[in-house]
């Protein structure tokens, strides 16, 4: 019997999952319409070609284009990103929905790894007593030969995105500038995944760092920013309680 598609299917799920929950935070904010539908449409769009696009950039082999890039998380957060902003351009749909996204795509993303810790390489060889160890089938992943045990990195992943699913949860009646619960969830992914880079199996390609690291250091320092000037303006003090003087 042939193995089992577990990738796709798990990135499926995942798809599935964070459609239901933003068809559900937009009927509870009053947002559910046939443009927020269209934002949506644009964010799978943007988000399947994002995924190959970058996963391409990889190997620069056209023939690769299908196979790798459906892999690329980066890629595909950003490509969605792209393509909600162009779908709601077209439509001419200027409301912000960003905060709708935020917690469907920490869930999506939950259930998509799950995918990824069946079928990829787990992470970097490690001592600690929760490494795990990974068929010698599995692709790229010189440690799963040997038998060494590896950082599973993808379950760290795991129990990050369903923390963060809960945490915006919370957050999400208590902050009332919009867009600063999706800016809030981008912040907090971007700097567990330069860290959790740490941990995985990626390449490094120059100073230590993987391709992903690079791609997101620039991304840090724009969020960085985009946070301090939120946070200068108040946006966050429901979070926190804190009280602007006057």
């Amino acid at each position: 019997m042939a193995d089992m598609p577990y990738h796709e299917i798990f990135v499926g799920l995942g798809v599935l999952v964070a459609s239901v929950v933003f068809v559900r935070e937009a009927r509870t904010r009053g947002a559910l319409n046939e443009q927020s539908l269209t934002a949506v449409a644009g964010a799978l769009v943007g988000g399947a070609i994002g995924m190959r696009l970058a996963g391409w950039l990889e190997t620069l082999d056209p023939q690769d284009l299908w196979l790798y890039g459906s892999r690329s998380i980066l890629g595909g957060l950003t490509g969605a990103y792209v393509g909600v902003l162009i779908a709601k351009r077209i439509i001419g749909y200027k409301e912000r929905t960003g905060d709708l996204f935020a917690p469907a795509v920490a869930l999506g993303m939950a259930v998509g790894r799950i995918g990824c810790h069946l079928t990829e390489a787990p992470g970097r060889p490690t001592d600690l007593p929760w490494g795990v160890h990974a068929p010698p089938t599995t692709p790229e992943c010189p440690g799963c030969l040997t038998g060494q045990a590896m950082h599973p990195s993808f379950v760290y992943e795991i129990i990050f995105q369903l923390a963060a699913f809960a945490a915006l949860l919370w957050a999400r009646k208590r902050l009332t500038q919009p867009g600063e619960l999706f800016t809030l969830y981008l912040a907090a992914y971007a700097a567990f995944r330069f860290l959790v880079e740490f941990t995985r199996a990626n390449e490094t390609v120059w100073l230590d760092l993987t391709r992903p690291q690079w791609f997101l250091i620039p991304s840090l320092l724009l969020l960085a920013l985009r946070l301090g000037y939120g946070w200068r303006r108040g946006y966050y003090d429901p979070l926190f309680e804190r009280k602007v003087m006057t």
